[in-house]
């Protein structure tokens, strides 16, 4: 399996969650907690509250595991098309794969990077829903001190099983919506791409910002209850299973329950995974 394309994925993937983070953590306030007006109101009572730290809780973990998410959703991607195909990165500019083998690749790769993204994400949800400010003298003790601590927590108090709450809901998440994602990339760079050349650098940013966004409108009703089964079992375990979420959720705040973080996924989408695709594009040009 040609390294290269793991190695492209870390990278760019490292690069697009510092650009996203401080999205996602209002993203998740607002899946989890119910005492936020809004996203403007959420992001000034994290500003005011935890400074603009706040924003970046539970980033080092996904910064630290990124090398095995992102490499294995990229590598596994690109791989699996190899497989299907038998033509590599560039020779997939000149000959386009069918749409059903692009769609098939990434969710090949979307299962495998919610397998392994698993408890990585739940630490960080957990995290970012501290709404503490950073330690301070004579300020509340947070429940978990930093991602090692949440880790060694989560073990203490749930047992092995409870490192991968949620990871069902993430595995239903990530794999249809990552083989949108690619169909949606492949599809706009072809579609703007004269034959046989590579996209340029405006077709790369678009194209990954659409995905990003299509990929996203797929993922938000799955996420919102991702997030909150990654929650359940903090202090006591409120629901059942994913359907008994699901249903609970909607009778209490309705079928919009489902589209929130929807307006701040699809924000952050666009210029985090332009980036993301523009840097991998780039790599691969440079070490092929």
């Amino acid at each position: 399996m040609p390294v290269e394309e793991f190695v492209a994925g870390w990278i760019s993937g490292a690069v697009g969650l510092v650009l996203g983070h401080p999205f996602d953590t209002v993203k998740v306030r607002l899946q989890t907690q119910t005492t936020y007006r809004g996203i403007a109101d959420c992001m000034v009572r994290i500003y005011r509250h935890e400074s603009l730290l706040g924003f970046f809780k539970g980033m080092s973990f996904p910064i630290a595991s990124i090398a095995v998410v992102n490499s294995v959703l990229f590598g596994v991607y690109s791989n699996t098309l190899l497989l299907l195909t038998a033509t590599s990165h560039q020779e997939r500019r000149l000959q386009t794969p069918s749409y059903m083998h692009i769609f098939l690749a990434g969710c090949t790769g979307g299962f495998l990077q919610a397998y392994c993204l698993a408890p990585f994400d739940l630490i960080k949800v957990r995290l970012q829903n501290q709404t503490e400010p950073r330690a301070q003298l004579g300020s509340p003790r947070p429940r978990y001190l930093g991602p090692m601590h949440c880790a060694a927590s989560i073990f203490r108090e749930e047992g092995p099983r409870g490192l991968f709450r949620g990871a069902w809901t993430l595995t239903l998440r990530d794999t249809p919506t990552v083989g949108i994602y690619f169909i949606t990339y492949e599809g706009l760079c072809h579609q703007y791409t004269p034959e046989g050349q590579n996209p340029s650098s405006a077709t790369v940013l678009v194209a990954g910002g659409f995905a990003g966004i299509a990929s996203w409108v797929a993922a938000t009703p799955l996420d919102v209850i991702k997030s909150r089964m990654q929650m359940d079992g903090l202090r006591r375990k409120v629901y059942r299973g994913v359907l008994d979420c699901m249903v609970s959720s909607v009778r209490q705040e309705g079928l919009g329950v489902f589209f929130r973080g929807l307006t701040i996924n699809s924000a952050r989408a666009f210029p985090v995974n332009a980036v993301t695709f523009l840097s991998y594009e780039y790599l691969l040009r440079w070490w092929g």
